[in-house]
């Protein structure tokens, strides 16, 4: 039987850590809160205020207070979650053998897409505390369509949200989202993966050869410590920056909401785009769309953000501009509307 064995730069006992703290975190910031969560929504059908606009008709006026105002709702929303997913995305560099990322993620066919996609399902994150592990895993050679399968898997296949969305929106919901979101991240998976070529390929095969060859310097918990530092400096000011922008921006993206707002493809088409860009916590979309159905928007526009406000946002992208390359993320984005488009037109259907 074929054993992997450790890199030299990776403990014997790096593997049983990352689990333990895997587990741990996502019980506390996760599977915990969620669990009680959907007794809330199953008993109340709702889960709280839209974090968008709050109780309001519309969002705020673009202001330095309205910026300030969304950066610190949404931080408290996922400041644990964000840190959890910096300790992972380090641990995944630190403690983990890079053999087992590559073979787990890193072939260039379904396999590895199907592999990332469903890892990501007891993550539960969202879409940019996802990031900081994807960008691990791209460091340690996971291909790109398993990686990207992961990272949109977090958020569109959330069990959590499914069972919210049901208990809030209606169980037709949750099985539109459920078919569209496994379309999505495994068909656009499986597309980036066709994307390799083979130069790429050679390069990820030589950089993973040169992690297996050389023995990391230092110990493994400081190197772990150090990548985190280093990945927390990296990606968290540009994007506590885009979330201030995207605070204030609330009234641009959003101009209106009410029954001027109809399920006429041009408004699908708005909020397709407007939904890719705005960034939100987990479930944060469920919340929205029910206010926005209440205020009396059309079901068009409410079907494109159930597509578009989880799986990318303007910050998660920008945090992963050095793990894919940029043709990679124009794709992801551009599909990630076309996918808002296609669920806004199925929810203005009739029956539906």
């Amino acid at each position: 039987m074929n054993t992997v064995r450790s890199t030299p730069g990776a403990p014997s006992w790096g593997w049983p850590v990352f689990l333990l703290v895997a587990v741990l975190g996502l019980f506390y910031v996760k599977w915990s809160p969620y669990y009680h969560r959907a007794f809330t929504a199953e008993a109340t059908h709702s889960i709280g205020n839209s974090i968008l606009m709050g109780k309001a008709a519309t969002p705020p006026a673009a202001s330095f207070a309205a910026a300030f105002d969304y950066a610190w709702a949404y931080g408290k929303a996922i400041w644990q979650a964000l840190v959890l997913g910096l300790l992972l995305g380090s641990a995944v560099q630190a403690l983990l053998p890079a053999q087992w990322i590559a073979r787990a993620l890193g072939g260039r066919g379904f396999g590895s897409v199907a592999a990332g996609g469903l890892l990501a399902v007891p993550g539960m994150m969202c879409t940019c505390c996802a990031a900081p592990v994807v960008a691990g895993l791209r460091e340690r050679r996971a291909s790109a369509g398993g990686a990207l399968a992961f990272w949109l898997g977090n958020s569109v296949l959330n069990p959590a949200t499914l069972v919210f969305m049901g208990f809030v929106l209606g169980w037709h919901w949750t099985a539109l989202r459920l078919v569209l979101g496994i379309a999505m991240v495994f068909g656009l998976g499986w597309l980036v993966n066709r994307f390799v070529t083979p130069a790429e390929a050679e390069a990820a095969d030589a950089q993973l050869a040169q992690f297996a060859a050389r023995r990391a310097s230092g110990h493994p918990l400081a190197n772990w410590l150090r990548l985190f530092v280093r990945m927390a400096v990296r990606l968290i000011p540009e994007y506590l920056l885009l979330v201030l922008l995207l605070g204030a921006a609330r009234a641009w993206l959003f101009p209106h909401v009410g029954p001027e707002v109809t399920s006429s493809i041009g408004w699908i088409v708005a909020f397709s785009v407007a939904g890719m860009l705005f960034v939100i916590p987990t479930a944060g979309e469920v919340p929205i769309i029910q206010a926005m159905l209440s205020l009396g928007m059309g079901v068009g526009p409410a079907g494109a953000l159930l597509m578009t406000l989880p799986p990318v946002s303007a910050p998660s992208l920008a945090m992963l501009s050095r793990s894919f390359r940029p043709r990679v993320l124009t794709l992801v984005a551009v599909a990630v509307v076309l996918f808002g488009i296609v669920g806004g037109i199925a929810v203005s259907m009739p029956g539906f």
